[in-house]
């Protein structure tokens, strides 16, 4: 069996055996659990499923969350992808797509939990796009979600993937880690280039606040789920590039735990500081709980 309390051992594991880290784990998976290899793909192929219904129908131009205050965005981008924006028609697609999610969920509509709601619009950004613009296989960023797990279970196990525990950085900087690690293997990476891109995307988000308007999983979560994919992808691209994290993954995910522990209250979920308490948050607050 093996031990979620490190990326590094994991992926040196998945060297060792000569397998991919998603392959890895679904074998460790499927013994632990007592079920066949071929049940848990196909519990994973569903949840993926569900991620691309969220973009879906959270690309719906007419959405709108409950409180009124978000919703729409996402077909904006779109509309701006379709014309090839600024960064491309494939950037500009995947932020699309983390915020149809992100909308869809402030929405209460279903989504899949990548590793909370509040970043739940990160991983699915970046795998539906290498599927669906870039021509992956399916089956890629359904073992790639193994692996975005694997690594989800490590930062959860050293530090926290609760906003209330560590800030967004233990949300969107979660999600963005476990985005850059699948999307390395979708893309032929080695484990060794999994573990660097995990640690180069933390990094980049290290301090992040959580600082919800209005107590509320819309704003900034939304836009921050945007920025997560962009860091994703970033991080990816350096790692299959064979730039090297100088800090190893798991030395990271401990400074996030220490940066974490760091904050104050008032910016770990209350919406008692950052964005929360500015005039306009404040506003928004009383606009919607009056």
């Amino acid at each position: 069996m093996l031990k979620y309390d490190s990326v590094a051992a994991l992926c040196g594991a998945a060297e060792k055996a000569g397998l991919s880290l998603s392959q890895l784990v679904l074998n460790d998976q499927a013994e632990e659990m007592g079920e066949s290899s071929d049940v848990l793909y196909d519990r994973m192929k569903n949840r993926l499923a569900v991620m691309a219904q969220a973009v879906k129908a959270g690309s719906d131009p007419g959405l709108r969350s409950t409180s009124g205050l978000t919703g729409g965005d996402a077909a904006k981008l779109w509309a701006r992808a379709a014309d090839g924006g600024m960064t491309g028609s494939f950037l500009c697609g995947a932020m699309a797509r983390a915020t149809a999610v992100a909308e869809y969920n402030a929405a209460m509509g279903k989504i899949v939990a990548a590793p909370t709601a509040g970043s739940c619009g990160i991983l699915p950004a970046a795998l539906l796009s290498l599927v669906e613009d870039r021509g992956l296989p399916e089956r890629s960023a359904v073992m790639a979600l193994f692996t975005a797990g694997a690594i989800g279970m490590v930062i959860a196990e050293n530090a926290s993937v609760a906003g209330a525990q560590g800030g967004c950085q233990a949300e969107c900087g979660s999600a963005s880690a476990m985005a850059a690690a699948a999307m390395v293997e979708m893309m032929g990476g080695s484990p060794a280039q999994v573990a660097h891109a995990c640690a180069m995307a933390i990094k980049n988000q290290l301090g992040l606040v959580c600082d919800p308007v209005a107590g509320l999983v819309e704003i900034p979560c939304i836009k921050r789920n945007v920025a997560g994919v962009v860091i994703a992808f970033s991080a990816a691209e350096m790692a299959l590039a064979g730039i090297e994290s100088k800090i190893p993954v798991d030395e990271v995910i401990d400074a996030m735990r220490r940066v974490g522990d760091a904050l104050p209250c008032s910016l770990k979920e209350t919406a008692q500081g950052g964005l929360a308490t500015t005039p306009t948050g404040l506003k928004l607050q009383e606009q919607v709980f009056g």
